[in-house]
């Protein structure tokens, strides 16, 4: 090579140069980091205590920073009716309510929920009593192996929360981002405008 530059030693030249640019692009990160932040603490990687209020109950509970909302559903709360599937918010297995809103919690960090309040699809029932959708479920046959059950019942129940008498192209669009394996799509709008159907306790 020209001018006494061995390969060996641009080859070694370029690691050295890399690393410096690697450190300089990692503190450029955790500069813009702290500016986004405020300059508020940053939590973990310890367990923090948290509290959620999931069903009408506060729970105290210690959770990884990078703890979901499903896995401290279905780890330290044993509330294992929310289910994970994909784990990536494109099934809509894991849905609960957040503040009354249909959110998928394995794409919501634990930390993140604050005081707003979860309802997980053990909560929609009332003691023995079961949610009118959750009746319908069962009078339908509005499932086969259940897994996608509980969300698919939380995003109906919701839409009869804001929509008294819905469509059953309303029903459709509420369950349009759940994945179901077994195919119960019919049974699942047939269930729901029935329990709309149903008169309000």
């Amino acid at each position: 090579m020209p001018h006494g530059l061995s390969r060996r030693s641009f080859l070694q030249g370029s690691a050295v140069s890399g690393i410096g640019v690697g450190m300089v692009a990692q503190t450029s990160t955790a500069d813009a980091a702290a500016s986004r932040t405020g300059g508020a603490p940053v939590v973990g990687p310890a367990s923090v205590p948290i509290t959620l209020t999931v069903n009408g109950v506060a729970r105290a509970l210690q959770v990884e920073p990078r703890t979901t909302l499903a896995e401290a559903l279905r780890g330290p709360l044993d509330l294992t009716g929310t289910k994970i599937a994909c784990n990536r918010g494109a099934c809509s297995a894991c849905t609960v309510w957040l503040d009354g809103v249909t959110v998928c919690s394995c794409m919501m960090l634990a930390i993140e929920v604050g005081a707003r309040k979860v309802t997980t699809i053990e909560g929609l029932a009332r003691g023995d009593t079961l949610h009118a959708v959750q009746a319908a479920f069962i009078e339908h046959d509005a499932m086969q192996c259940g897994f996608c059950t509980p969300g698919m019942a939380m995003s109906c129940a919701a839409l009869l929360e804001h929509t008294a008498h819905p469509s059953a192209d309303d029903v459709m669009a509420a369950i349009s981002g759940h994945f179901c394996r077994c195919g119960t799509y019919p049974h699942v709008v047939a269930a729901t405008l029935a329990a709309a159907a149903r008169p309000k306790a």
